[in-house]
């Protein structure tokens, strides 16, 4: 099984091409991370062969790109905000050994 947590901007792209090449997929809407971005999971089971085209399809389809943020530095009674340059977009990609599989 492959979990993917992909940007929810890249994700319909990602989703689309799993799909045109015959993967069934899952998604879960999920937010995480430093700046608590929406993200899109997917669950794609599949054969050991298949690992390597899934991730492929991952890689071509996500991209980690740079934003700026704003920061707020300074004492309570006066905030400034400072812009930080952060990486946002791509995929984190887990493989998962599945010992037993039913479809019902």
């Amino acid at each position: 099984m492959i979990l993917a947590v992909v940007d929810k901007d890249d994700s319909h792209m990602v989703m689309q091409h799993l799909i045109k090449e015959g993967f069934s997929i899952t998604t879960l809407s999920t937010t995480g991370g430093f700046l608590r971005a929406g993200n899109v999971t997917i669950l794609i089971g599949v054969d050991d062969d298949k690992t390597e085209r899934v991730i492929d399809i991952i890689r071509e389809h996500s991209r980690s790109r740079t934003q700026h943020m704003p920061t707020m530095l300074g004492a309570e009674t006066f905030l400034q905000s400072m812009p930080v340059e952060v990486s946002v977009g791509g995929a984190t990609v887990f493989v998962l050994n599945v010992e037993q599989f039913e479809k019902i």
